[in-house]
């Protein structure tokens, strides 16, 4: 049960996903019941249904992928079951809110409700009726995974003996990490350039209404948003999520099936929004954005305005942190601080996780020092200016206590945790009645505790 936590989150992700997809024609299985924990049977085809959508989004699926993968099935359902016994909360409402979220997410995945729907071989409905057990089976399980193993800490002897019975031959090699700060201006175009724009929203709305053009060949020529123009400038929406502008939002709201809207201002520029479909709190709408170009005066602009900051970090009369907060326009700063962020949320990046100009400019500074303010372009090819903190940069080395210990501690920390839940597994399962079919066992040595003969 070695790394038992890793593997029953990798589980639940492949087991989520294949209640989403399991009926794609494609699929064809010859159905059984593999195993039985209680009152609970687990099919051959959901195993074999999670390896093929793993194998589908490119993923390298190990030759014992289904003899793992069953065993992480078995420990889930006395997961759930004990759950249930505890009384554990999860609720309908937790549970609808979790299926929205992954239709939604296979529905920006793959485009659209209909691109879904067609590769589902299902509708919308069917597939949340479908999933909705094996959602809150999962819930509940990591819900009683959390219970048995949230409480354990670890002490600074226990990561010391942890560090020490690692090989010294196989201690991990990091490469240089750096913790980067950043100060983004993003300026705002001229009152003229505004005007323009928006004079040109209005004659595009003109031609549509007029049909003299169709609202996807125009968002396929005009539109500045990257993440549409090639589906037409096609998003599903929905009223309750967060992550839309506002303003975009309720004025997708507000329109009728086939309505354009005026010319409209988010953050992001100015928009024309037609409603597609609207069923309740879902739509399907279509847009046009265009940013309102900056020019090099309101670059030097933000510029000016960042040499002031900068001379005001350097005389120490305000912090980092602080100046972020007041000065940035980056949205993330505000909320999660102005540092950048690793895939696991650390602030220690590495240099291939940095844009290219940021390696530029790093590679020119010494720890702790501020850059001068300088032009960008994000990710979305919006021009800004922004000043960037080296605060440190660790040299590429072996692992060890003094340099590592926040990351040893994390790692004996996942340990202590995992021998936790496998401890706890291995008191509770002779409490539960479980059986594995026999000539599943038979392919799977690791199973084979399982069959009911040897219980």
């Amino acid at each position: 049960m070695r790394n038992m936590r890793i593997l029953l989150s990798a589980f639940f992700v492949l087991m989520s996903i294949s209640a989403f997809t399991q009926s794609q024609p494609k699929k064809v299985v010859a159905d059984k019941i593999s195993a039985i924990v209680g009152d609970r049977i687990i099919l051959q085809s959901d195993i074999r249904n999670s390896i093929e959508d793993a194998r589908r989004r490119g993923e390298e699926v190990p030759a014992s992928a289904e003899c793992l993968l069953m065993e992480q099935a078995l420990i889930s359902k006395v997961l759930m079951l004990q759950a249930e016994k505890d009384s554990l909360p999860v609720t309908d409402e937790e549970v609808e809110a979790d299926l929205d979220n992954r239709v939604r997410q296979y529905i920006n995945q793959f485009g659209s409700q209909d691109a879904l729907e067609e590769i589902a071989g299902k509708t919308i409905y069917q597939i949340k009726d479908d999933a909705r057990e094996s959602i809150k089976e999962q819930k509940l399980a990591a819900s009683m995974q959390r219970k048995i193993v949230d409480n354990v800490r670890i002490t600074p002897n226990e990561v010391k003996a942890f560090y020490e019975r690692i090989p010294k031959d196989s201690l991990p090699f990091f490469e240089s990490e750096l913790e980067i700060g950043q100060i983004i201006l993003y300026p705002k175009a001229s009152r003229d350039i505004e005007l323009y724009i928006f004079g040109e929203m209005n004659n595009y709305k003109r031609q549509l209404e007029t049909k003299m053009t169709d609202f996807c060949k125009l968002a396929k020529q005009l539109s500045d948003d990257p993440g549409s123009k090639e589906r037409c400038g096609q998003y599903q929406v929905n009223r309750n999520e967060k992550t839309w502008d506002p303003i975009f939002l309720s004025t997708c709201f507000r329109l009728k099936e086939g309505e354009i809207s005026a010319p409209v201002k988010s953050k992001f520029g100015y928009h024309l929004i037609k409603m597609v479909q609207r069923n309740g709190d879902e739509a399907v709408v279509q847009h046009i954005l265009r940013i309102p170009p900056v020019t090099e005066d309101e670059i030097k602009q933000a510029q000016s305005k960042l040499d002031t900051v900068r001379s005001k970090l350097i005389a120490g009369t305000i912090g980092f942190n602080e100046a972020a907060t007041k000065y940035s326009d980056d949205e993330s700063a505000k909320y999660a601080g102005p540092f950048l962020t690793n895939r696991d949320g650390s602030t220690f990046v590495t240099i291939d996780q940095l844009d290219k100009d940021m390696v530029t400019m790093i590679g020119k500074m010494k720890v702790g020092e501020f850059s001068q303010p300088v032009a960008f372009e994000n990710e979305q090819g919006k021009k800004g200016v922004r000043i960037v903190f080296l605060k440190s940069k660790t040299e590429p080395h072996r692992m060890n206590l003094k340099d590592d210990y926040s990351k040893i501690s994390n790692f004996a920390l996942e340990e202590k945790k995992s021998q936790t839940l496998d401890n706890w597994i291995k008191a509770k399962l002779p409490t539960y009645y479980i059986n594995v079919d026999q000539g599943t066992a038979a392919d799977c040595p690791q199973l084979e505790k399982y069959v009911s003969d040897k219980k």
